[in-house]
């Protein structure tokens, strides 16, 4: 008996095939158990206080979208310049003062 067991300790399937086997397909099911920890932890952060539910109302964001639509429908969008955003190199305020001083004179 002590014969085999000596034999099975220097065939190489068992010493290096067998834990190898053992760490990838309990490495799979480690992984699945610590990715669900993680999962489940997501959704306990997402639900919302009920004090902020009762806040954010669906039926009060369509009153504040038509409340902006209003605003821009004020402003004034169509008279704009177009002014080049200064390169690398260049000094941004000092460029772009030139650029409006080109585009009032043309005005």
């Amino acid at each position: 008996m002590w014969n085999q067991i000596r034999k099975l300790q220097k065939n190489k399937t068992v010493k290096y095939g067998i834990p190898m086997l053992l760490l990838v397909v309990g490495g799979s099911f480690g992984l699945r158990e610590f990715t669900q920890i993680r999962y489940d932890a997501q959704k306990i952060k997402r639900k919302l206080d009920p004090a902020l539910e009762a806040r954010v109302n669906t039926e009060k964001q369509s009153v504040i979208l038509e409340e902006e639509y209003e605003k821009l429908k004020e402003m004034d969008l169509g008279g704009w310049k177009n002014i080049r955003g200064p390169r690398p190199w260049e000094d941004s305020k000092e460029s772009q003062e030139q650029q409006r001083a080109r585009l009032n004179k043309g005005t």
